[in-house]
């Protein structure tokens, strides 16, 4: 996503960050209602931990550096960040998990590098992987999806928020019945255990062309996207970059062995594609300047989120490649921004 800069007249811009904050926020309630629909009401109560914690520490920290709470407070900036991170975490987890994230995500990788225009890093993307490489058991703690084929008996709003902020499910229920793996650590399980794509796609936990649940939130995610797209919140070429590569790098192994990978389809609609393709390697600040230089970078995140979910010792790879490349977008910009005078020229 960019900070609105001169259009034509016709175009509807943002005239402030907020502004384009909330709209953001807004292209995120169609991923959080499917999510909600298949996942339960965890997701809800996450988001408001996360969403108190960005904000708490926001202020501490803006009080910290003697900054105006209410010029930073209130841009978005912070609320967009808690519920990236919220979506990214199991609808179960501890509460102390999503509190540490985002405390972890606003403090070190937003303020230490100097707030808002100045993290070198995606802050949400920071947060989810030091909980992931610190936390790896609890952040495995998927519900399945409430659909026929793998219905279980479903916790209530209030068994949902008491398990939250306990750790403790209801006497009625029990961890290994209520939790399930998702697609792509299924599909990495199947495989390793010697079966067949085909095999592995027996299981229910697979739909028509994704993963059941994760194809219709990825496509409620794609509609928000395209909407950000629409209203010029961000620019086509990192969708585009990131999504074409991943479905390029799929389509080669697939067509190599299709018995050994799954399609491009699958990876479309599965894990956090989507959300990594439109909200997160879109970040204004982490993400590379030029035209040419998004595409760089983007296709970069495309090649290494496949790469880590087929040969790497995570299910899904959007976190790690994104950052992977935000330490690139230097090198980047340095050889795509165009100069003037031996200095770089910003878009």
């Amino acid at each position: 996503m960019r900070f609105p800069t001169a259009a034509p007249p016709h175009v509807v811009v943002p005239q402030t960050v907020s502004k384009v904050m909330r709209i953001v926020i807004y292209a995120l309630l169609p991923t959080i209602a499917v999510h909600v629909v298949f996942f339960g009401p965890g997701l809800l109560i996450q988001s408001i931990l996360a969403i108190a914690t960005a904000l708490a520490t926001e202020a501490l920290a803006l009080h910290l550096r003697k900054k105006s709470l209410q010029q930073y407070l209130t841009d978005g900036t912070a609320i967009v960040t808690a519920l990236l991170l919220a979506l990214c975490l199991p609808p179960l987890a501890p509460w102390w998990l999503v509190v540490s994230g985002t405390a972890f995500a606003i403090l070190v990788a937003k303020h230490a590098f100097g707030g808002v225009g100045m993290n070198v890093f995606n802050p949400a993307m920071v947060g989810y992987a030091v909980l992931l490489v610190s936390f790896p058991a609890q952040l495995l703690t998927w519900l399945p999806p409430d659909v026929p084929e793998l219905r279980t008996e479903q916790l209530s709003f209030l068994q949902t928020a008491t398990t939250i902020l306990t750790g403790q499910l209801p006497d009625a229920f029990t961890w290994d019945a209520i939790t399930s793996p998702t697609p792509l650590d299924a599909l990495r399980t199947n495989l390793a255990m010697g079966m067949t794509m085909q095999e592995a796609h027996a299981s229910p936990i697979f739909g028509g062309f994704g993963g059941r649940g994760w194809e219709w939130i990825n496509l409620a995610t794609l509609i928000g996207g395209i909407a950000l797209l629409a209203l010029r919140i961000i620019r086509w070429q990192i969708p585009v970059a990131m999504l074409g590569s991943l479905a390029v790098c799929a389509s080669i192994m697939y067509a190599i062995d299709p018995g050994a990978y799954a399609g491009p389809v699958f990876h479309l609609t599965s894990g956090a594609s989507m959300l990594g393709a439109f909200f997160i390697a879109t970040d204004p600040v982490s993400a590379a300047t030029s035209d040419r230089g998004r595409l760089i970078y983007a296709s970069g995140i495309g090649v290494l989120t496949y790469t880590i979910r087929t040969w790497g010792g995570y299910p899904d790879g959007v976190a790690f490649a994104v950052l992977l490349m935000n330490l690139a977008v230097p090198l980047i910009d340095r050889y795509t921004v165009p100069r003037i005078y031996g200095h770089a020229k910003r878009p």
